[in-house]
């Protein structure tokens, strides 16, 4: 097999909150294709590192009365513990905000621009006049021009779907200080995509990209490339353009040169040569895994970037779906947003590594983690069948024949299929379909167990003359339990840590199966993997619930509170209450009609029939919130509210003082 060269990339986690199991989808079906790529003997490095730029990350500090700089060195330690207890095993993790991005960044910026692909324009953005800064749309809120839903993003509605401009959101509010945003022009800087759209035409239909992704771009490029906005006004947490003042580079322009970034040091440190990687003649490979949401920025964007800069473009970009769990999104009330932090508290890590990897094909199709067949299947896989046939066998060959495995380890030519399936196996890897793999593993554990099944040595060992058929027998399940971890690896790195020191060898390797352990002194077997019980998986549950519970109540104590500008957007006017009818099939609505002056009445359905006839309340002045959106019922449209205080047992309606009159606002 050709030695091969290999650069691997994962998506950079964002450095304003902890990794959870959604993004460990990712770093796990990366880490499984290194660690496969090096059993290979190909020289692969994988490289990551912490996105640390741009605005959530600049307010997050200034909330917290820290340093940016403070903030992002935190969530990189943490980000980094989790993703060792999984073994994620990168040879470099980094950060955006590294002198190396620093420099690669203004390096390809200023080829950019001296090969004239830097345009300046001038723009209307939306501008926070008490915090003195431009609000990118996701930090501002407001009505759904659409609608009419409350507190909409400056770019989507999550109820009805509709995208729009921030300037067309009605009742627009900063998140940032709860000002009115103004509009304000700032020149920005552009990179000039459409240049380069009869390459990535080209190269995208190359082979470089799935087919799901290729058939996306195509809707894209039909639509027409835009110019890319590369730059934001100050104050922003990220690299300044160079000669430019209070511009900086967006966050996106500079994270997909991080990966060149955390690459660079790894050849600093390592004496590896940058060049031969990124050189545009390079023979290397290049290879980014991502989430299907980034698709765009890596598809077109950067690989642009990299023809406008003379670098080498990707080998292959290998795209993902996202994570549900239990069939849906991962949810905080559900206790299925399940930090990685808090997976580890009660679970073993290497058991989400293989459950993933059972899951994961090659297609950008979403993954499902269902927690009960997650349960069963790393019972009945790895613990009932894997791990199952050392802890039978071995125990007859440390107690009745000191440790060591017989000389004769093949019957029936069942060693030699099992070494056979290697290479369907390893083209499975190799084109990242794990879930077949999975099952091709399972099959041969299955006739493993079948065969000691077949033998049973527990029998055999009580007759006489049998004894070296038991030893056979159980060096061969062995020897077949070898096989087995030797396939299995990649996903689960530390339990084949443990066979190695069980079987007494150096290490497990592909080629190495080609001769099985015979006169092989093993060691004493150790349990490799505990059954996973209901408890430990309501434990998380329960405690992923829990880690919301604090910022819900804050939340909730800080939603109660308005300010004045909240109280004044509420219409509340005097009503008389002109007629009263109960409503047929409703067993607490009453049927108001409300005179509220200027010969306009409203109608308005109140649960108040339990405390209140007809009769009691026509005639009666109450108060109503009158500018409530209406609201759509069985028995018709309510078109307001009236007030009432009740303690549980009793309700009043509110009545304003005599001399009241229908029509009057309250203020």
């Amino acid at each position: 097999m050709t030695h091969r060269k290999i650069l691997v990339t994962s998506a950079l986690p964002y450095a304003n909150g902890e990794i959870h199991l959604g993004h460990l989808l990712e770093y796990i079906q990366t880490d499984i294709w290194v660690r496969f790529q090096k059993m290979m003997g190909n020289e692969c490095h994988f490289v990551c590192a912490d996105d640390a730029h741009g605005t959530p990350i600049m307010l997050k500090a200034n909330e917290l009365g820290i340093a940016p700089e403070e903030l992002i060195k935190g969530v990189s330690e943490r980000h980094q513990a989790d993703f060792k207890e999984f073994s994620i095993g990168f040879s470099q993790y980094h950060s955006t905000h590294s002198e190396e991005n620093k420099e690669i960044s203004a390096s390809i910026y200023n080829k950019l621009n001296d090969s004239g692909f830097i345009k300046t324009r001038t723009i209307s953005q939306a501008f926070d006049p008490e915090k003195k800064m431009f609000l990118p749309d996701r930090f501002i809120k407001g009505d759904c021009p659409k609608c009419g839903a409350v507190e909409q993003y400056g770019d989507n509605c999550e109820v009805c779907g509709a995208t729009y401009s921030p300037t067309e959101l009605k009742n627009a509010k900063s998140a940032v200080s709860g000002a009115t945003p103004i509009t304000k022009d700032s020149e920005h800087y552009f990179f000039d995509l459409p240049q380069f759209e009869a390459q990535l035409k080209k190269w995208t239909n190359a082979g470089h990209l799935q087919d799901e992704v290729s058939n996306k771009l195509a809707e894209w490029f039909e639509q027409g490339l835009q110019q890319w906005d590369i730059s934001r006004d100050a104050p922003y947490f990220g690299f300044q353009i160079p000669n430019v003042e209070g511009k900086y580079f967006y966050v996106w322009l500079d994270a997909p040169i991080g990966y060149m970034a955390s690459f660079k040091k790894l050849c600093t440190e390592q004496g590896v040569n940058f060049d031969e990687y990124f050189n545009k003649d390079s023979e290397t490979e290049l290879y980014h895994f991502i989430g299907k949401d980034i698709v765009y920025f890596h598809s077109l964007f950067w690989p642009a970037m990299l023809m406008g800069a003379d670098y080498r473009t990707p080998t292959a970009i290998f795209a993902h779906g996202f994570l549900t769990v239990n069939g849906q999104k991962m949810s905080k009330s559900r206790g299925t947003f399940i930090q990685a932090r808090t997976y580890l508290e009660s679970l073993n890590p290497e058991c989400l590594r293989y459950y993933y990897a059972y899951k994961l094909n090659n297609k950008i199709d979403d993954i499902d983690l269902n927690l009960e067949d997650f349960k069963q299947r790393v019972n009945s896989d790895l613990v009932g069948k894997v791990v199952n046939i050392a802890s039978r066998s071995a125990g007859f060959i440390v107690k009745k024949f000191n440790k060591t495995l017989s000389a004769y380890a093949i019957e029936g030519d069942l060693y030699n299929e099992f070494v056979a399936k290697g290479d369907g196996i390893a083209k499975l890897y190799e084109a990242r379909q794990y879930n077949q793999a999975m099952r091709e593993i399972m099959k041969l554990a299955d006739k493993a167990n079948q065969y000691i099944d077949e033998h049973k040595p527990w029998q055999m060992v009580k007759e006489e003359g049998k004894e070296a058929q038991v030893h056979d027998v159980t060096s061969l399940a062995i020897n077949l339990f070898r096989v087995l971890m030797t396939y299995l690896k990649p996903v689960l790195p530390l339990m084949a840590e443990q066979v190695e020191a069980f079987l007494n060898i150096d290490v497990l390797t592909w080629n190495d199966l080609q001769h099985p352990l015979t006169k092989h002194k093993i060691n004493k077997f150790k349990p490799l993997m505990s059954r996973i019980e209901d408890e430990q998986i309501a434990t998380v549950i329960k405690s992923s619930k829990q880690t919301i519970v604090a910022e819900v109540e804050t939340k909730e104590e800080e939603d109660n509170m308005i300010q004045i500008d909240d109280f004044t957007k509420i219409d509340l006017r005097i009503a008389k209450i002109v007629k009263a009818n109960t409503v047929e099939g409703a067993d607490k609505l009453l049927q108001l009609t409300l005179d509220i002056g200027e010969e306009k009445t409203r109608n308005v359905f109140a649960g108040i029939k339990a405390h209140y006839t007809p009769e009691d309340l026509e005639g009666r002045l109450t108060v109503m919130v009158v500018n409530l959106a209406p609201r759509k019922m069985k028995f018709g449209i309510s078109e307001g509210m009236v007030l009432a205080a009740g303690n549980g047992k009793s309700l009043h309606i509110l009545s304003p003082d005599s001399g009241a009159q229908a029509g009057m606002k309250i203020s």
